[in-house]
């Protein structure tokens, strides 16, 4: 007699198998099927006609998508085949197993019905007790494109590839006509070479439009921020009746320049400086996390490589969510998202900014952040209330919890999820799909939290 157990593959079962006898108990899938059915997913259901074979219920392509992102499996394809081959995916999908075009196509028509639920998801983290907005956490990341940085031309190549493709089409188009007289060397084709050029040659001046529409729209918005110091400057001289103090500001160069670029394969996305040297074909993701709880309240893309101008953005997005979450009271953010007019628009938004002014110095005093400034003196402006509020001893507590607190959301997203590149392309596109990765980070949290 064998002291193994017996191997059992081909034993036929004398009662059907139960789903809910696949997984534990407390599992994020079971979690994520749960939430998914509380949330209104009309709006989806309507979308699809009466017509044709019965489609796949939006629950289940949206379980399968958000506990995919969860898990850190994002492409249609390997969503796919994760519904034969992993348990946890079989009991979310029910056993189906839609293909990967259905799960594409439903990923990209419904991305803004998608933002919607993930307030939704706030709303249930609410009721949970796990969620209440007090501090906000804000902070950004370079997010690969789905589109190679080989594929992006210069404006001042793309003059220079005109130039060479006109000359070649005349070349081969003369040899064409001087077919009967010259020899034309085997092989070549040469209607689908001049055709293939001219392809080329249509591509590249669309590409010239658009490369020069951005350089007008850039160049507006220079000119805008540029008479504005002007006029401030000018304020401050009559106030002060002396000339104005500091360097003038730089007029901005009109036109386009050699350096401008497009993408062809994602003509929204740009070239960004990344983490660890190098430029990238990127977007530059912004999301903002409740610091209590480290759920991801707002969550938007730019294609600006700095944070200067987000903050506003971010400010309107937590303005439009339910005064049920809550009141955000703090804003924390790095330097990069310091300037007077962000600190301004915080007033107005009768938020709190802890902004850091600068760059703190490594190994400060130890007693430092033990002392506590003298009050603050009437008066002043708000940058200088926000700069003593970050000395003072709890706004340097508050300020040192972005590092555990946004970031580890970032990191945790990008290193353990995996999400360093968007699957689709096009700025609202791309938008969308954040939202999604915020929705299933939310709930993986929400598991977490719940207990």
């Amino acid at each position: 007699m064998s002291r193994f157990k017996s191997i059992r593959r081909g034993m036929n079962y004398l009662f059907p198998p139960s789903m809910n006898d696949w997984l534990p108990e407390h599992h994020l899938a079971r979690f994520i099927v749960e939430i998914v059915e509380q949330l209104d997913l009309k709006p989806m259901e309507r979308a699809y006609g009466t017509s044709g074979t019965a489609p796949f219920h939006p629950a289940l392509l949206l379980c399968i998508l958000v506990y995919g992102y969860a898990t850190g499996v994002f492409s249609s394809r390997k969503l796919k085949n994760a519904t034969y081959d992993s348990v946890a995916f079989r009991f979310v999908a029910a056993d189906e197993h839609p293909d990967h075009d259905t799960l594409n196509t439903f990923r990209k028509r419904f991305l803004p019905e998608i933002e919607v639920l993930m307030v939704q998801v706030l709303m249930i983290a609410r009721t949970l007790g796990v969620l209440h907005l007090g501090n906000i956490a804000l902070d950004g990341s370079k997010l690969k494109a789905n589109a190679s940085k080989y594929s992006a031309l210069s404006y001042g190549y793309i003059r220079k590839l005109e130039k060479q493709l006109t000359g070649e089409v005349k070349k081969l188009m003369a040899l064409a006509e001087a077919a009967n007289n010259e020899k034309i060397p085997d092989g070549i084709n040469l209607p689908e070479e001049i055709a293939r050029r001219e392809d080329r040659l249509k591509v590249i001046a669309a590409a010239k439009i658009k490369i020069e529409a951005r350089a007008k729209e850039r160049f507006d918005q220079e000119q805008a921020a540029y008479q504005a110091k002007l006029d401030k400057r000018a304020a401050k001289s009559r106030e002060s009746g002396k000339p104005p103090r500091g360097k003038a500001p730089v007029a901005p160069i009109e036109g386009v320049q050699d350096k401008d670029q497009i993408n062809l394969t994602d003509e929204a996305s740009r070239i960004m400086k990344v983490a660890g040297g190098g430029f990238d074909q990127c977007y530059n993701g912004q999301i903002a996390v409740d610091m209590d709880s480290m759920l991801i309240v707002t969550a938007g893309v730019v294609q600006a490589c700095n944070d200067k101008q987000q903050v506003v953005a971010a400010l309107d997005q937590l303005q439009t969510l339910p005064v049920e979450l809550g009141q955000p009271l703090n804003l924390v953010a790095d330097t990069g998202y310091f300037s007077e007019a962000n600190v301004l628009a915080c007033g107005e938004h009768s938020i709190t900014p802890l902004i850091a002014v600068g760059r703190e110095a490594h190994h400060p005093d130890p007693l430092e952040r033990f002392t506590e400034l003298p009050p603050l003196e009437k008066d002043t402006t708000q940058v200088e209330k926000m700069r003593h509020l970050l000395l003072t001893r709890a706004g340097r507590a508050l300020y040192a919890r972005r590092k555990c607190t946004v970031e580890p959301v970032i990191g945790i997203i990008k290193a353990i999820l995996g999400f360093r590149q968007f699957s689709l392309r096009g700025l609202e596109s791309v938008k969308g799909e954040l939202n999604l990765v915020a929705m299933a980070w939310n709930l993986k949290r929400m598991f977490v939290l719940a207990g």
